[in-house]
């Protein structure tokens, strides 16, 4: 089978010409042209898995939308990041997330520092379009630096592929169906008696909420590292 030869093309995001690489997905082009497409799983450097659909983008000639974080770019393909349909989409992601778990913002210790706080301001969202569940799960404080509450916990997955992708320990993983759902460390045991995990914090650093953070720290305090990630992969490049 002969290899695509093609190295750039070009589309339309919001009707600007673009180009990108062939291997590019839509949302790293946009992101390399300035162009603001929402996102909560993804970051940079990560494998993207397209879970939160904050990052659905209309294609024109698509029957649905498409994920942004996952759908490679084609030549001539013409893009909308935000309409109205959009706009009620993203709004009714996030008022399902919001009503699955607790997201007390004022007393949250990334109040002020959480990705899932700002998309909600940004998209204007002032109360939840769905019922509450609020599920009560039990929060892990056994580690002597940092804390889990899987009631925080938005799902994302950032934590597990930093420990897998990076940090190469795999100490995390998923446990559970549905509203069931948490992240877990080795066979669901106390985050301190984890054998596998190394302390390293970089599941904290990436969490875009307030489910994990650093212990002695109250409501405003916990501002995450993100650029951890995009940092050791740019020195590891540079040996």
């Amino acid at each position: 089978m002969l290899k695509d030869k093609v190295r750039v093309k070009t589309f339309k995001i919001d009707e600007v010409d673009v180009t990108g690489r062939s291997d590019a997905t839509i949302l790293e082009v946009a992101n390399e042209h300035g162009i603001k497409i929402p996102t909560l799983c993804y970051l940079e450097g990560l494998s993207s898995v397209g879970s939160c659909r904050m990052c659905m983008v209309e294609v024109k000639g698509a029957k649905g939308l498409v994920p942004a974080c996952t759908s490679k770019i084609k030549e001539g393909m013409e893009v909308t990041t935000n309409s109205e349909k959009l706009q009620s989409h993203r709004k009714m992601v996030l008022s399902m997330i919001f009503a699955e778990r607790t997201h007390t913002c004022s007393v949250c210790v990334s109040n002020g520092h959480c990705e899932l706080q700002d998309q909600a301001i940004e998209l204007g969202l002032e109360h939840s379009h769905v019922p509450y569940i609020h599920k009560n799960f039990e929060i892990d404080a056994s580690h002597k630096d940092y804390v889990y509450d899987p009631n925080r916990c938005i799902l994302c997955t950032r934590c597990i592929r930093v420990c897998d992708e990076v940090e190469g320990a795999h100490a995390l993983d998923l446990f559970g169906r549905g509203i069931d759902s948490k992240i877990i460390h080795d066979m669901d045991e106390p985050w301190a008696d984890s054998e596998s995990c190394t302390s390293c914090g970089k599941c904290v650093q990436v969490c875009p909420t307030g489910s994990l953070f650093e212990k002695g720290l109250s409501a405003t305090e916990m501002v995450k590292k993100k650029t951890i990630v995009t940092n050791l992969i740019q020195a590891r490049k540079n040996k």
